[in-house]
């Protein structure tokens, strides 16, 4: 086994950062690097959230403006804004947040919770796994790419800091976006100081050490051992000592959880550029509900452990961004089972003291019939390249776009101007 597939396929458990005693290299170094020297201020993070199951944005961020909208969803449309707790929150006039949103008024408010909408791939599968993976890769419609968009942005970019903990996943397994020549980190629990490598997990766990002890490969050496004295480091601190800061009340289940430790890691100041997270159960083909039901349940916990993040983090949100993904959208018509089906174009969500929000980016392409994709769904008039295009370009300070995105012919041109 060589170092990068340790790095890679290991999920390695950390711990809090509220307690500080001799801090091992990799830590002294972050902490002594706190400035960015290829941006030359101060280092970025990218939050990546991935809604999968494919959410249905017309019901996220609802065109209540639009009269085809209700006339296609009797039973599941969200009413329109009359002040009441049951209706859509009107942003602007036209589009309105679905109640249980309630959560992203206030960041709409003051302008740091910007929406692209009628945004996805111009791919037309509707399927999850081809969907999902040609996102993650940001190839659509190329099934032979070996890494993820996230992986790539991290190749094109020396890190001076070289941290073991650039990129994190607050996953069980390394989701497609983060997969490559890069190192990354999948991490389930910042609790459970573990090293986990598929069927090796055992052997590496008892014996990983006394191996790297009696060989001098450099697969083990250098940044292998400083693996193992970053691990031995963090499991000395109690994750239980780590409280919000600000009032941040993250919701207490597996999503919360993940954006709770990722902020851990931000504060830890372990030089973390890259985080990503994903909740599932969007396919809802099967009562979905509209002010209520299973829709409404997922979007409470999304937007609550979102804005607990924001929260958290405080002036840090100076230096990141969150962005929000699902492979594709539903069909605009409501099915049978008063659920909806696989559709096209989407909402995505982009929140920072950075983005230039209280605004829905993207050219609306209308719900009459004869405006739908295929006849059936929201057509698309922003691809989701160009949305991280302008993340890794004017946030995290990207300079070769095309090896971020091959084969795709992106420019500042096709940016939407979420981002200052």
């Amino acid at each position: 086994m060589n170092r990068r597939y340790f790095i890679r396929s290991g999920g390695i458990a950390l711990a809090s950062f509220g307690v500080m005693t001799s801090a091992p290299s990799f830590l002294s170094r972050a902490l002594a690097e706190t400035v960015d020297k290829v941006t030359g201020g101060r280092r970025k993070t990218l939050i990546a959230i991935f809604q999968r199951g494919a959410v249905d944005g017309l019901n996220v961020v609802v065109p209540y403006g639009e009269h085809a909208y209700y006339d296609v969803r009797p039973n599941i449309a969200v009413a329109k804004p009359d002040g009441g707790a049951e209706s859509a929150i009107n942003l602007d006039g036209f589009f309105g947040l679905h109640p249980a949103l309630v959560a992203f008024k206030p960041l709409w408010d003051s302008k740091r919770l910007a929406i692209v909408h009628a945004s996805g791939s111009p791919d037309n599968t509707r399927s999850h796994f081809d969907a999902q993976d040609y996102m993650e890769s940001a190839t659509p419609g190329v099934k032979s790419t070996q890494d993820g968009w996230l992986n790539r942005y991290l190749q094109t970019k020396p890190d001076p800091q070289k941290s073991l903990f650039r990129a994190v996943s607050m996953t069980q397994n390394m989701p497609r976006a983060m997969q490559g020549k890069a190192p990354t980190l999948a991490i389930s629990n910042l609790a459970d100081f573990s090293i986990r490598a598929g069927q090796s997990s055992a052997a590496i766990q008892g014996g990983f050490e006394a191996i790297y002890d009696q060989t001098v490969n450099d697969a083990l050496h250098g940044t292998g051992k400083e693996t193992f004295e970053a691990i031995n480091y963090l499991k000395q601190v109690n994750p239980a000592q780590f409280k919000p800061e600000n009032g941040a009340n993250y919701p207490q289940t597996p999503f919360g959880n993940a954006l709770r430790q990722i902020a851990q890691l931000i504060k830890g100041g372990v030089g973390l550029e890259v985080a990503f997270a994903d909740i599932g159960g969007w396919d809802t083909h099967v009562n979905e509900g509209n002010q209520q039901g299973q829709l409404s349940n997922l979007l409470r916990q999304f937007s609550s452990a979102i804005a607990a993040l924001y929260t958290d983090l405080g002036q840090r949100m100076d230096e990141v961004v969150i962005l929000t993904m699902s492979e594709f959208g539903r069909t605009v018509k409501e099915n049978g089972n008063r659920g909806t089906d696989h559709g096209h174009a989407n909402a995505m969500f982009i929140v920072g003291n950075t983005v230039r929000g209280g605004k829905v980016y993207g050219d609306w392409p209308g719900l009459k019939s004869e405006q739908l994709y295929e006849g059936r769904d929201l057509a698309l008039t922003t691809d989701f390249r160009d949305v991280f295009g302008e993340i890794a370009y004017k946030h995290l300070g990207a300079t070769n776009l095309k090896a971020v995105f091959p084969g795709y012919t992106g420019s500042s041109s096709k940016f939407r101007g979420f981002l200052g």
